[in-house]
């Protein structure tokens, strides 16, 4: 099967389980003990502390959820994030209007890639487990579009799956639409950002424990230098 051809069927795929995403998601995320909005939650907070601390204002014009399904993130792009306005981009015609239905606002627009013009104005791109979806092939072509969507002194907040994690492994393949997706490792993520003239400002991994070892968590900001979380972030900025 061709990488064009991939991506349509992966894009059926999200458009069948747009309805029920949440559902589908939790057979994974179950065994962790959580739900995707502690996640969700998690990954915007943690996202937002590195921000601080390369001194990236707290209140933002415009950031883009790439990737945005269902707009589970889009909230936390606003609330925690900073972001006056978001713009979520989605190839999947039905997790968009499930995403317009459940986040309406004048200051919220959705749009699929292809349809979204602008370029170079956005302060902010948020991705999360995105890029193991896309064809190998294609991955350096979406980064170069993430790239151009940023503007100059822009930052990339990309949240990939990681492969190098035996129990991520584990809980893709109990997700429906997970299963048969290309993991990413971080030294190809690092890659195709450079590749994509972006400048990586750091690499974390995080969620080592699940629930039933939440007291454990603490040490997590003690961890993420350690490439063994669950998800890793990498922080990359557009060249001023």
């Amino acid at each position: 099967m061709s990488p064009i051809a991939v991506q349509e069927a992966t894009t059926r795929e999200f458009d069948a389980v747009a309805g029920n995403y949440e559902e589908a998601l939790q057979r994974g995320l179950s065994l962790s003990g959580e739900s995707s909005a502690y996640f969700a939650a998690f990954r915007a907070a943690w996202t937002r502390k590195r921000l601080n601390r390369f001194n990236i204002s707290k209140s933002l014009h415009l950031g883009i959820d790439f990737g945005c399904g269902t707009g589970n993130s889009i909230p936390y792009l606003q609330q925690t994030l900073g972001c006056r306005a978001v713009v979520g981009l989605d190839p999947s015609i039905q997790s968009l209007r499930v995403a317009r239905a459940s986040h309406p606002g004048s200051s919220i627009q959705f749009y699929t890639p292809d349809a979204y013009r602008p370029r170079g104005v956005a302060e902010l791109v948020f991705c999360n487990g995105v890029f193991h979806h896309i064809p190998p092939d294609e991955r350096t072509g979406a980064m170069e579009t993430i790239s151009s969507l940023l503007r100059p002194g822009g930052v990339f907040a990309y949240w990939e799956n990681n492969c190098w994690n035996p129990g991520t492994r584990f809980l893709m393949k109990r997700i429906p639409f997970d299963r048969d997706a290309v993991p990413v490792s971080i030294p190809q993520s690092r890659r195709l950002l450079e590749q994509a003239g972006l400048q990586v400002m750091c690499v974390d991994t995080c969620f080592y424990f699940p629930r039933v070892l939440k007291w454990l968590r603490v040490m997590e900001p003690y961890l993420c230098k350690i490439p063994l979380g669950a998800q890793y972030l990498c922080l990359a900025m557009k060249p001023r």
